[in-house]
């Protein structure tokens, strides 16, 4: 415990239009499991910049993970603002059902929640942003609100990070509905047919929160 290893690798996820199954793994679970990794999942031009530097400044090894999806996408970045590593963001607020998610998965879940309003159902939506670490105090409290959890993610389902989030709300939030989303355990196809069979749409988010707060 008495060195530090000041490294970031930017490491590119997620799936990308006709790429097949090489090109759009997701893999953020796997660096969580490593003792003394901090793992970063950035959504937005503005986290982008701000979580960047965040990482550059921590003097820990940050495995850095960007969408390759998001590369493409521009939006005002405000260069003073401060991004603090594991302090998840809340796009907006809700008080029926919690919704976290992370990188392009995220404005999936906002197309989302602008469905659920047509149905009255308030969403409230967490762009978790750090993987490792995340946010408990913000899932937590908004799951104790809320009572509804569903947690997004592009990964596949099967032993995804949102079955560490959901577990621990679980254990912790009496009361609480808990439910995950994820990719089939299946490898990504080159055909769009088949890439739509392992993607997380808007659609199948709504429903899910839907059938949870039923």
């Amino acid at each position: 415990g008495q060195g530090r290893v000041p490294m970031v690798v930017r490491m590119p996820i997620g799936i990308w239009d006709a790429s097949a199954a090489q090109h759009s793994q997701s893999l953020e679970s796997w660096f969580a499991h490593l003792p003394g990794v901090v793992v970063v999942c950035p959504a937005t031009p503005q986290d982008n910049y701000s979580m960047l530097r965040a990482a550059l400044a921590s003097g820990d090894p940050v495995v850095y993970m960007e969408h390759k999806t998001l590369w493409g996408v521009s939006g005002e970045v405000d260069t003073s603002v401060q991004a603090m590593l594991g302090e998840a963001r809340v796009v907006r607020p809700g008080f029926d059902v919690t919704i976290v998610s992370w990188s392009k998965q995220v404005q999936a879940c906002e197309a989302a929640c602008d469905e659920l309003a047509q149905w009255g159902i308030a969403a409230e939506l967490i762009d978790l942003r750090s993987i490792w670490p995340w946010d408990r105090a913000t899932v937590l409290s908004s799951a104790a609100k809320t009572k509804h959890l569903l947690v997004v993610h592009e990964a596949v389902q099967a032993a995804g990070f949102g079955a560490e989030i959901a577990a621990t709300v679980a254990e912790t939030v009496g009361g609480c509905k808990v439910r995950r989303l994820g990719a089939p355990r299946i490898p990504v196809g080159y055909a769009p047919v088949l890439e739509t069979q392992s993607r997380v749409l808007p659609a199948d988010i709504a429903a899910a929160a839907r059938g949870l707060v039923a």
